[in-house]
This record gives C-alpha cells, structure tokens and sequence, in this order.
C-alpha cells in the first residue's frame, strides 16, 4: 500500500491538528470498538446491513474512510471483511494500529484515497463526512466512486442539518480551530448520484445521547 500520503486541502488540516492532538481522549470517549455507548440500535442495525449487503456482493477488500481508532472497521472485519482503514491523522492511525493489530490502516484522505481504481467492495464513511465542506463532498464521493468496483457499497453516517457549518476557535481545549457540518441529507444524496451512484436507502434518527445535538443521518448506496 502506498505511503506517500500527502495532505492537499486547507480543510483538512484542522481536524488533521485537533485529532492528531486529542487522539488518546477521543480513545477514552469513544472507544475503539462499536458498542451501545455511542451508537444507537438503528446505527448497529444500518452498519449490519451494509455487512451483509458487502458480503454478497463484489469481492473485495472494505474501506473505514475517516478511521479514527477503528471502530467501524473492527465491526466490520468482525463480520468476516476484509478491511483497511484511512485517517488524515497520523495518531488516530497509531491508535487504530494499537487497538486493532490485525487490520491495517493508513493515511489517507477522502478525496486522495492511496488506492487503485475499482478494488474496493466497499466503504464506508462513519461520521467522517462531518468535516469535509458541502462544496468538497463531490470531490470527495467521485474519489469514492473512483476506488470501489461496480457494484460496490457505500455507507455515511453524518450528522444531518441544512448544510450549516459551526466553528470552534478552540476545539476540545487544544487552542486548535475546527469547523464541522451538518449535511442536508438531500443534498448528499444528489451529490452520490451524481458522482455515479444509486441510493439504496436513507434513514434519520433524532439524537438520542447527551453529546448529540443534531439528527442523524445515514446513506447507504450501491455503485453503477
């Protein structure tokens, strides 16, 4: 796999420093495992599916984009996947390598994945859109497109609004400036069609945890 990664968006580098500073406290928040503490039965119940759905379809290895410590791929590669995972940060990858010894993860950006076309059966984006602005997810969903094989899944999960952004001077204390998103489910879903894929199923829950102050939303759909 190649290690030449190279951060090339000014929109990256912010959650590039905020992450690369806060990884062992994101660690102790989250954790490095999908669980009933931060997801929801519906969440489960959606990354599941696109389990099952990746499964019969197109051999292939399955993409985490956006990896953080691995939870979405230790789920999944506990399904029986074959999975890699991606992060622009480099102590969330260290993290990930850490907790997960037996899946390999890299740097790696939405839109720049190190990755030849058409070898993915799958990706997923778990809560990693939420950084990327509405005019660079096009971008980023042709890059998409780009690395999956025909047929291929795709599944985001992204906190859902009007496409409004909030910014942070100071994020988690780090004295680091970050600006996250909120997606207009609408909005994504037109942005994966046009990037040349179907949508397969969309799903918005209302927060349900103390540290949810949004809608949450999912996309799951097939590439043609």
């Amino acid at each position: 796999m190649p290690n030449s990664y190279v951060i090339n968006h000014h929109h990256v580098d912010g959650p590039q420093a905020v992450f690369d500073a806060t990884a062992a406290e994101y660690v102790e928040f989250a954790g490095t495992e999908i669980s009933a503490q931060t997801e929801a039965p519906l969440d489960i119940a959606l990354i599941t599916a696109f389990a099952g759905y990746v499964s019969v379809g197109p051999p292939g290895r399955v993409a985490d984009v956006g990896c953080g410590p691995g939870r979405a791929a230790a789920f999944l590669a506990s399904r029986g996947l074959d999975v890699v995972g991606f992060d622009v940060s480099p102590a969330m990858v260290a993290a990930a390598r850490v907790a997960h010894p037996n899946i390999v993860f890299d740097e790696g950006q939405l839109d720049a994945l190190p990755v030849g076309n058409g070898l993915l059966a799958g990706v997923t984006c778990w809560y990693s859109i939420i950084y990327t602005p509405p005019e660079h997810l096009g971008r980023g969903f042709r890059e998409l497109r780009r690395a999956l094989t025909n047929g291929g899944h795709l599944l985001l999960a992204f906190q859902a609004g009007d496409g409004d952004a909030f910014h942070r001077a100071d994020a988690f204390a780090t004295g680091l400036p970050l600006t996250n998103y909120r997606h207009c489910v609408a909005d994504v879903c037109a942005l994966v069609v046009e990037a040349g894929f179907e949508v397969h199923a969309t799903a918005t829950r209302a927060p349900e945890f103390a540290h949810e102050t949004s809608p949450q939303s999912f996309v799951l759909a097939r590439r043609v």
